[in-house]
């Protein structure tokens, strides 16, 4: 009978050492994921001018393009 009993208890305190694991993990989980949402919550969204400096960039290229296939040499 002390065999099983002490099956028994190493078995308990194994699910026990898991179950803590467990929890710890899903709380830190759960933190990880408030401290992304917050960082992205705190992400400034691009201003005026970084709306004009994009185009006057794709502008730049379609005009390289342009001489690309006009064949001039820039």
């Amino acid at each position: 009978m002390t065999d099983a009993v002490g099956w028994a208890l190493a078995g308990v305190a194994g699910l026990g050492g898991i179950a803590i694991v467990s929890v710890s993990m899903l709380k830190g989980w759960r933190d990880w994921i408030g401290l992304q949402r917050l960082a992205l919550e705190r992400r400034e969204a691009p201003g005026p001018t970084a709306g004009r400096i994009e185009l006057a960039d794709l502008k730049e290229r379609v005009r390289k393009l342009e001489q690309i296939a006009a064949g001039v040499d820039y």
